[in-house]
């Protein structure tokens, strides 16, 4: 099979570096391309990983210049979008990079006839419900399990977000579907759980909604090989926590993906 042509935007940060790295272990499938703000690693990311991608294939530039983004994409199979701001705490920031640039890059892709997007949303767009029981329990850890009955949280109930970061994803994962429906691509949406530079759960209380950089990597990686015909869909980005309440059977039925960590296992030292 020829290799796929991927863009990775947001290449240096922790999530898209992390994708980077995992797709960089088979370049017999990837020809890999990244973009981003600048060449330097975010000041999220903890150890010093090498994204030695040549000058090329390495697009410096702002997602709210469209022109610059619709250039990037040209004659890519697949774009996986992790670039925005995710402290969110600025509307204006929040409109340039996370609507603006959303926009952009899911228009671009469509220009340049890019048949797959994997876009990130956040696991913050559930953050309503993780307040409410029975689901508080869980996460609080007052509760090892939902009562007998309860379904997890899945992507068909209406998210619940809390800050404009969340809504902003939001909007992104309605791009995604009216991408996939009125342009026929094919849009899939993460809702990526909270990952960090040091890759251990960063205290007590995020347990429930922690996600290592292995497996978001590979579920990513997951999304880029997914069948062809899945024109649109919704995944929660988790690792295999004691206290889930999400629903992660939608991704390993559709994406054949298992997370391989545990929060329990990587939590912060007392």
């Amino acid at each position: 099979m020829p290799q796929k042509k991927v863009l990775i935007t947001g290449v240096s940060g922790i999530v898209g570096s992390s994708a980077y790295l995992q797709l960089r272990r088979s370049p017999e499938k990837y020809d890999l391309y990244g973009l981003g703000r600048r060449r330097v690693l975010s000041a999220r990311v903890a150890d010093a990983r090498d994204i030695d991608l040549p000058e090329e294939k390495h697009f410096v530039c702002d997602i709210a210049d469209f022109a610059a983004v619709r250039r990037a994409v040209e004659g890519m199979d697949v774009v996986v979008h992790m670039a925005a701001d995710p402290a969110g705490g600025e509307w204006e920031s929040v409109l340039r990079n996370n609507i603006v640039g959303a926009y952009n890059t899911f228009e671009a892709c469509r220009q340049a006839q890019v048949t797959r997007i994997v876009a990130a949303s956040t696991i913050q767009v559930s953050s309503g419900h993780r307040a409410q029981e029975p689901y508080s329990a869980v996460s609080q850890g007052r509760s090892e399990a939902l009562p007998p009955g309860t379904a997890r949280v899945s992507a068909a109930v209406p998210a619940e977000p809390r800050n404009l970061y969340a809504s902003s994803k939001v909007f992104s994962e309605s791009l995604c579907r009216t991408y996939a429906h009125s342009h026929g691509m094919s849009c899939l949406a993460i809702r990526i759980g909270w990952v960090v530079g040091e890759d251990r759960v960063p205290n007590a209380n995020a347990a429930d909604i922690w996600c290592s950089q292995r497996d978001i990597a590979g579920l990513i990686e997951c999304c880029v090989n997914a069948p062809e015909e899945l024109r649109f869909d919704i995944f929660y980005g988790m690792s295999a926590n004691q206290f889930l309440w999400v629903d992660m059977d939608n991704a390993r039925d559709k994406l054949d993906f298992i997370a391989r960590d545990r929060a329990e296992d990587n939590l912060p030292e007392v």
